[in-house]
């Protein structure tokens, strides 16, 4: 029987650390990581590089005067306003929807859960279709907004709606209850609580959402083809601007107007993604 013991740590010194490979991670792969960048590059970066090359066929000075033009900026000014209305009333009404499936029981709550994303899986001109008839000269409700602004809010809200529901819905369901409870316990108001111990909780997830659901606005055409008329400086978005410019034969205006909205989506996703970052930064300090 052998009699060595098995060497024990002095007090407070540190445990030894394990040599051995880590379990429950994969390790680094060339490949895997080559061919992730090749897709990324032939699905995205290869066309936004065309795109952009394409946009200064004409110069610099080619590719200001096109994005100066009066209809441009009348229809990327129009795009943008419309797209953070949208933006806004999903984050309301979206965080509201996603508090209700989250929070409240009632009868067909799985139907309605399951309707949220409904959406991402109709075509879209199917929604313009629907919204015409809706809110067309033969508005069966006596609504009469085709060719208006505010038929393309509820067509573009109608296509944003899930990204806001859906970023704040799983958040929602790790939300600790306990938290909420001691602040009542210690006489918060429901006010309150929403403000001081929700809110901050759901920041990153809402801005998130707010954030997808503004550049996805900021590019739809078939929702609004027709229920928004496409009337130049009143109703006309980017993308009907580009199509039309496309039609035409005027490749280069449409290539830059393209890249204008590539570049309002990306400015809004990172200010998006930095408050959002900040904010879970400020949530995890006060944990």
């Amino acid at each position: 029987m052998s009699t060595a013991t098995q060497a024990r740590p002095e007090p407070g010194a540190s445990p030894a650390r394990s040599t051995g490979p880590r379990r429950g991670r994969l390790p680094v792969d060339p490949l895997r990581i080559g061919v992730a960048w090749i897709w990324i590059s032939v699905i995205v970066l290869l066309p936004i590089a065309a795109i952009v090359g394409k946009s200064f066929d004409d110069g610099l000075g080619g590719f200001w005067s096109a994005l100066t033009t009066k209809g441009a900026l009348e229809a990327l000014g129009i795009t943008v306003w419309v797209s953070l209305v949208v933006a806004l009333i999903n984050v309301v009404l979206g965080t509201l929807i996603a508090w209700v499936l989250v929070r409240d029981d009632f009868p067909g709550k799985g139907l309605v859960n399951a309707i949220i994303d409904l959406p991402f899986a109709l075509p879209t001109i199917v929604a313009s279709i629907v919204l015409l008839s809706l809110y067309g000269p033969d508005s069966p409700v006596g609504l009469k907004l085709n060719a208006t602004q505010p038929a393309l809010v509820i067509a573009l809200a109608f296509v944003t709606l899930p990204f806001v529901v859906r970023q704040v819905q799983p958040v929602l369901l790790e939300l600790d209850h306990e938290v909420e409870e001691a602040a009542a316990s210690l006489g918060a108001s429901n006010a309150v609580i929403l403000r001081r111990v929700i809110l901050p909780t759901l920041a990153p997830a809402i801005l998130s959402g707010a954030g997808l659901a503004f550049t996805r606005a900021i590019g739809e055409f078939g929702s609004v083809v027709l229920v928004g008329g496409n009337i130049p400086g009143k109703t006309q978005v980017a993308s009907q601007y580009i199509q039309q410019q496309i039609e035409a034969d005027d490749n280069t205006s449409a290539s830059v107007v393209s890249v204008a909205l590539l570049l309002i989506a990306f400015v809004m996703l990172f200010v998006m993604r930095y408050f959002g970052s900040r904010a879970a930064k400020r949530e995890e300090n006060a944990a």
